[in-house]
């Protein structure tokens, strides 16, 4: 049997298969857990939609979007990500008023670090 360093897999061996070699090393168990990884890569994805179709539709638009609402990795400190979302948010508004969806109301106001200091 092969297992990854989880140390309480001893245990239950020694008490259900007594008899099995229990091999346990980091890299052994790889192969194992790879060939799982499509099933919960898929699972995890379809999570909340009814069907694959309504997650396409969402996954083609949503790829595009992330890449406006997600700072770049430049960007660590939390004033610049704040303005950073804050104008992604004011882009999306003029699309979205273009587009004829209304309903989408956010603040635009920019902060500036006097502001954020008190």
């Amino acid at each position: 049997m092969i297992t990854d360093k989880l140390r309480s897999y001893g245990a239950a061996r020694r008490q259900v298969m007594p008899d099995v070699e229990h091999r346990s090393h980091k890299g052994l168990n790889n192969r194992a857990e790879n060939s799982h990884v499509p099933l919960r890569k898929r699972e995890r994805i379809m999570q909340g939609f009814r069907s694959p179709g309504a997650l396409q539709r969402f996954v083609s638009i949503f790829s595009a979007l992330r890449n406006l609402f997600v700072p770049p990795r430049s960007k660590r400190c939390a004033l610049a990500t704040h303005l950073h979302r804050l104008q992604a948010m004011a882009e999306w508004k003029a699309v979205a008023m273009v587009s004829g969806h209304q309903r989408l109301q956010v603040s635009t106001r920019v902060w500036t670090q006097r502001d954020m200091a008190s």
